[in-house]
């Protein structure tokens, strides 16, 4: 969900954000800028809070929070070939890693952390960050495009198969093996991403007027969105809802688009004996007969929802996300600012725009009480990863009782995916401190 701020057009002012991404359950908001990076919780509509901020590090460009623990990952201009990995809370530097060419992104969750580079891909364990694997000689991904599923039962990575095409390579980063390919579009891809449980995949090619979304691992499609038809359009950000029900894409359009996870054809009540409703079964009854290209946009469901932004052609991302015990749908902009619109769950129609908040003016609250924002939302990371584990590693000597490795103990390769890790007390991740490694994977440990 990380968005890079494109070049400012002629008489526009230069983006104020380098980088912005939500965080893997969209509780929270992370960006960059040439003075450094920010992260804020998103618990209320009203209050923007700012978790942390730092500016020792300048011209930030990628900037990813792990769910809501202390980990953060930044990459910098000043040393594009180079992931740093901090413990923000205690103001340390977990590890840092150098590779072969600059960094376009970067995947994390419970399991895995993913650096993607234009040819390879480099998966590493995230409790010991050991490299696993290094997916070499993939088609050139200019953009860094990826998606890593944030289910602790699952680690399944997504990318572009080709070049020319609009092929996803489904590739399992627990087994370390590829599951799948799948033929998503004629033309090249621009968004992937997967839903909370790992169980789908969505995906939108560089033209942006059609959304399919895939079984996983199967790769079966079982969903098509038509955005539009009138205009092709750069689809920026692509993203479900955490209870899938939803999808939500936005562009270099005015319009953010939410499709509802549903077959219209299938759960409409019957028609009414009307000469409308008999032209609407005869209309769906003769698609049968249409050549399939035809067929499928007459099927194919439209947008549920939208939200209006006044502004077009600015990078942003957007994300849903319950807050306060109502949906939302929240959309951040390459110009420093966040808004936040209610979503009708039932009917759907236009979203209200009720609150916007300026990301760079935004008034500092102390880190701590972050959590004690949150009584409405989902369970917190920490208290996700705080249940008793019954893995291998917790009778194992020297091991904390959630699975992970106490402090300056590393977990032997064989354990690497048996339980979470607990990032927020104080014997908390990583059990290998202050690490420094190449793109070979090797570390030291101080």
């Amino acid at each position: 969900m990380e968005a890079e701020a494109a070049d400012a057009p002629p008489g526009r002012v230069e983006a104020a954000l380098s980088c912005f991404s939500f965080n893997q359950d969209c509780t929270s908001l992370a960006i960059g800028t040439k003075a450094g990076y920010k992260l804020f919780s998103l618990s209320s509509v009203e209050q923007l809070d700012q978790v942390h901020g730092s500016n020792e590090i300048p011209d930030v460009y990628i900037v990813e929070r792990l769910f809501s623990s202390s980990l953060v990952v930044v990459v910098s201009h000043t040393k594009p070939r180079q992931m740093n990995v901090y413990h923000f809370k205690k103001g340390t530097e977990i590890c840092n890693y150098s590779y072969s060419s600059n960094i376009l992104s970067i995947r994390l969750n419970r399991q895995r952390l993913l650096v993607c580079l234009e040819e390879s891909i480099y998966i590493h364990n995230i409790k010991d960050m050991k490299l696993l694997k290094t997916l070499l000689d993939i088609p050139s991904n200019p953009t860094g495009l990826c998606a890593l599923s944030i289910n602790h039962s699952n680690s399944y990575l997504a990318y572009p198969g080709s070049q020319s095409t609009g092929e996803i390579v489904l590739y399992d980063g627990n087994s370390l093996k590829t599951v799948c390919t799948i033929a998503a579009h004629e033309g090249t891809l621009a968004a992937i991403t997967f839903n909370s449980s790992g169980s789908k995949l969505a995906s939108a090619s560089e033209k942006g007027t059609v959304i399919r979304v895939f079984s996983v691992p199967e790769g079966q499609k079982i969903y098509e969105f038509r955005r539009g038809m009138k205009r092709y359009v750069t689809i920026s950000s692509l993203v479900f809802s955490m209870d899938s029900q939803f999808l939500c894409a936005s562009s270099n359009t005015e319009t953010v688009h939410i499709f509802k996870m549903e077959h219209l054809t299938d759960s409409r009540p019957e028609e009414p004996s009307t000469w409308s409703g008999y032209m609407g079964k005869m209309f769906m009854a003769a698609t049968n007969y249409l050549p399939a290209q035809v067929s499928d946009m007459m099927n194919q469901d439209r947008a549920f929802a939208t939200g209006r932004l006044n502004f077009s052609g600015q990078k942003n991302i957007c994300t849903l996300s319950t807050i306060q015990k109502l949906p939302r749908l929240l959309v951040a902009s390459s110009d420093g600012h966040l808004y936040i619109y209610n979503l009708d769950p039932q009917d759907g129609g236009e979203c209200v725009l009720i609150k916007t908040h300026s990301l760079l003016s935004s008034g500092t609250t102390e880190e701590n009480k972050e959590n004690d924002l949150r009584p409405s939302l989902p369970p917190s990371y920490a208290a996700t990863v705080a249940r008793p584990s019954t893995s291998a590693a917790s009778t194992v000597p020297g091991y904390s009782e959630d699975g992970g490795a106490l402090r300056g103990e590393v977990i032997p390769e064989h354990e690497f995916a048996t339980g979470p890790v607990c990032l927020d007390d104080e014997n908390e991740f990583p059990p290998i401190i202050l690490c420094r490694g190449s793109q070979k994977g090797k570390t030291k440990q101080s």
